[in-house]
């Protein structure tokens, strides 16, 4: 479903009810898609599934078992 920013602000209440019961809704400005409106709970769910994979900085790194205890190793105080 696409509205205009015009229509959000002049139904807002309709618009967020459709987006609970399931339905996308992109908020377009002069014909642009600028933002979308989406369920709740559909963007938990791919939340959870992606919660044991390793991301960002620490993909390429052989960190052992946990980037929790690599990064308590780098920052236990060096002895001189």
């Amino acid at each position: 479903m696409e509205i205009t920013a015009k229509e959000l602000r002049g139904k807002p209440t309709q618009i967020i009810e459709q987006a609970s019961r399931g339905t996308e809704v992109i908020i377009t400005v002069h014909g642009k898609k600028l933002a979308k409106i989406i369920p709740y709970r559909m963007k938990e769910k791919q939340i959870t599934q992606d919660t044991d994979e390793i991301f960002g900085i620490w993909k390429d790194k052989d960190i052992g078992d946990s980037v929790d205890n690599y990064v308590r190793s780098i920052r236990k105080r060096r002895s001189i």
